[in-house]
């Protein structure tokens, strides 16, 4: 990816004006969604770049790596006409040695929550993206606020570990009914569209609660109404920690909630003010 910052005329450390560089990170099938995070990232830099890469770190044995929906040409045209400047997408082979030893911890936020049902997936996140840093070395990188606990845990590996890149995070966007947009609602047969409609009510309705008792409370008597519907967590936590807040809090947090729908996993979040 060096090459194609010198192909751009950026000079590495650069980090303002004409010569600014923002990365939007993807694992490709492109939609609505993303093209929102390519134009929050015009908007903070001259050149945007966009990887695409399927990282195998993330995935789980038992996950959806090898059906996980791969349309890069449909995707290499939606970044011609998002105006991005580079499209960086590597193999496997390009980004991981066959014998590779070191990777990234989320440490204690990666073994909550997603964490939890997904363990190694958010130390598979931040190995990716770190390297994706390395190769890139964006000014700004934007990410999607819809993976919530990933934004977070980015954003505490750029503290700890000084990377001088500045992350964005996007507003989820959504369909019209109010369905998240997201790479998988592909898999959904239309009977389970009708389903997953259940999440977003859900985190509608808890925040239009103001106690945390009461915000879990009407947000889980949705999801109950939905015997279909396989639920893996509904959490109140902390924005920055992902923590769960107790009953006592006052303050912004996020209610996210993860759970099958048939055989596709969806995720979901909403910011609120709690107490």
């Amino acid at each position: 990816m060096l090459k194609a910052r010198e192909t751009l005329g950026i000079g590495a450390g650069a980090s303002s004006g004409g010569s600014a560089l923002a990365l939007v990170p993807t694992m490709g099938a492109l939609h609505e969604g993303h093209r929102s995070l390519i134009r929050l990232a015009r908007e903070r830099a001259a050149h945007v770049a966009v990887s695409i890469f399927v990282n195998p770190l993330q995935f789980g044995p038992a996950e959806d790596f090898s059906r996980y929906p791969r349309t890069f040409d449909a995707d290499v045209e939606i970044c011609e006409a998002e105006g991005v400047s580079v499209v960086f997408a590597p193999s496997a082979e390009d980004m991981y040695l066959p014998d590779r030893q070191v990777g990234v911890s989320a440490g204690g936020m990666g073994s909550v929550v997603e964490g939890e049902f997904r363990p190694g997936h958010l130390d598979g996140v931040l190995t990716v993206v770190l390297k994706l840093f390395n190769l890139v070395q964006p000014d700004v990188a934007v990410f999607g606020q819809k993976d919530a606990q990933q934004l977070a845990v980015i954003r505490r590996m750029v503290a700890d570990l000084n990377l001088p890149v500045s992350i964005v995070g996007g507003p989820t966007v959504r369909e019209p009914d109010g369905l998240a947009l997201s790479s998988r609602n592909r898999y959904l047969s239309p009977e389970d569209r009708v389903t997953a409609l259940a999440l977003s009510r859900a985190l509608t309705a808890g925040s239009a609660r103001r106690a945390p008792a009461e915000i879990r409370r009407t947000a889980l008597a949705v999801l109950e109404a939905e015997p279909s519907l396989a639920l893996d967590y509904l959490v109140l936590v902390d924005p920055a920690t992902f923590a769960e807040v107790g009953d006592d809090h006052a303050g912004e947090a996020i209610l996210a909630v993860a759970a099958r729908v048939g055989s596709t996993r969806l995720i979901d979040n909403v910011t609120l003010a709690a107490g």
